[in-house]
């Protein structure tokens, strides 16, 4: 069960965009999630005029490694851990390890 999903809210806590908060649009892989707003890089790109591309530099959104964010907990409005708790009729939900409360997906 991956701990930070699409749709999450969370924060950057290494890197240069330390601090900064986003929304997870989609993991890449098992290790990388795309945020918006997050770990944006310039790409230069050439005019293609058989795909209708303009040429220049584009703001592009890089994957960015899942260790180097965590879960944004808006009660305390602090990064926080993600725990799995098992519930009575056998399903598996994440919650809040500083409080223990379910996390909502947006």
């Amino acid at each position: 069960m991956n701990k930070i999903r699409t749709g999450d809210q969370i924060i950057v806590i290494a890197g240069r965009d330390k601090g900064k908060r986003g929304v997870v649009s989609s993991r890449k892989d098992d290790s990388h999630v795309l945020v918006d707003g997050v770990n944006l890089v310039k790409k230069h790109t050439k005019p293609n005029p058989m795909k209708g591309v303009s040429g220049g530099i584009v703001e592009k959104t890089m994957p960015i490694h899942q260790s180097n964010v965590a879960i944004f907990n808006a009660t305390t409005g602090k990064a926080d851990r993600v725990g799995i708790k098992s519930l009575a009729d056998g399903k598996r939900v994440r919650v809040y390890k500083s409080s223990g409360e379910e996390i909502k997906v947006a």
